[in-house]
């Protein structure tokens, strides 16, 4: 394991703060994240269209080894590699469309799109034609139905529309954010940058943005807090009953997980592996924003991540650089579905799937 708590728990601090709400009234940043939270719970519908680049991606030529030329060529494609999401959501009854578009570039470029619609029990994948790989003509272009509940069923567990419920979800984010927020120092982690200097695209409106920072000076301290405060009562929080049902999470794994990381060996690992930290991990930079318009909604929300991960031990070093945003719309407004709900010719079984590329099998 790679510095086991010292750069998975930067993976998971990282992950987190992807998620943080925004909020509007021109406060003290933390406590407009935590106002921001109880107003995104009121959403119940809107347009979203989100897109995360691989700026760059380098490993170096004692990591490559043997299969120099085959990493070379993976890097080349992932380098510049582009996912976007544009997608709609309706609360009640619910319904989300989403359509992924992904660009991959380099010698082996392509793309291909794949539109999605999911409902309390179904979920309607189209099946995209994507270049070297031979699917059907005739399942190009149709959707694939999965049935959630049968799905459940064949995976050992059982299914409740209550794991689609998207109040509760908005709920225990709301609960997860504040337990987050209140965590770390509003003076270190969090502050107002001016509208003007936030590079918001055009069309997006903000009164205020707040941008949650960790550099190399405090990631130390940020991971500390994360693992040996935050992460506990999230834990705690997981596992409420109102979430059981949702989170299909067994009471006795969060506990083996709680005692584990609240452990003395655990945490005399973790700081014996924070205190080499610095030749493991390096932040060049990373930052969060969300941006909050004048009816106190998040409209827009990037990310900047630009690190290195280093292994002496290996001869291993990884650097990575991604950028992604969320831009929201039509907030609370009638959703415009531009997919619909998938029927007649245009579906497909998985098992006529699972037919036609068995098929494929016999020449």
């Amino acid at each position: 394991m790679f510095k086991k708590w010292g750069l998975s728990a930067a993976a998971l601090l990282l992950g987190a703060v992807m998620i943080l709400p925004g909020c509007a009234s021109k406060q003290e940043p933390k406590e407009a994240l935590k106002a921001a939270a109880t107003k995104a719970a009121t959403m119940t519908s809107y347009e979203m269209k989100s897109k995360f680049v691989i700026n760059n991606l380098t490993i170096d030529e004692a990591s490559a080894g043997e299969s120099d030329a085959m990493t070379t060529q993976v890097l080349s494609m992932l380098k510049n590699a582009e996912i976007s999401v544009d997608s709609v959501y309706q609360a009640d009854p619910m319904q989300t469309e989403a359509t992924l578009v992904l660009n991959l570039k380099g010698d082996m470029a392509m793309s291909f799109t794949v539109p999605m619609v999911i409902t309390t029990e179904k979920m309607f994948i189209k099946i995209p034609s994507i270049p070297f790989f031979p699917i059907p003509e005739t399942l190009v272009g149709k959707f694939v139905e999965f049935d959630l509940k049968e799905l459940a069923e064949q995976g050992g567990t059982e299914f409740t529309p209550g794991q689609l419920d998207a109040a509760k979800a908005q709920k225990l984010s709301n609960e997860v954010m504040d337990t987050l927020l209140a965590e770390y120092d509003e003076a270190k982690y969090f502050k107002n940058i001016e509208v003007k200097d936030a590079n918001l695209p055009e069309g997006v409106e903000a009164k205020q943005v707040v941008q949650f920072q960790v550099s190399n000076d405090n990631v130390k301290e940020a991971i500390t807090i994360f693992v040996n405060n935050a992460l506990p009562k999230i834990i705690d929080i997981l596992g409420k009953e109102e979430y059981k049902e949702m989170l299909q999470i067994e009471a006795e794994d969060l506990a083996a997980a709680k005692k584990e990381i609240e452990s003395g060996e655990a945490r005399a690992e973790l700081d014996k592996s924070l205190a080499d930290l610095g030749k493991y991990l390096t932040v060049n930079q990373f930052h969060f924003n969300t941006a909050i318009n004048k009816d106190e909604f998040p409209v827009y929300q990037d990310l900047l991540m630009d690190i290195k991960m280093t292994d002496p031990d290996a001869g291993t070093n990884v650097g990575l650089s991604v950028t992604g945003s969320n831009q929201y719309s039509r907030i609370n407004e009638k959703p415009e579905f531009k997919i619909g709900i998938p029927q007649g010719d245009d579906v497909v079984s998985l098992e006529e799937l699972e037919e036609q590329f068995g098929g494929m099998g016999a020449y």
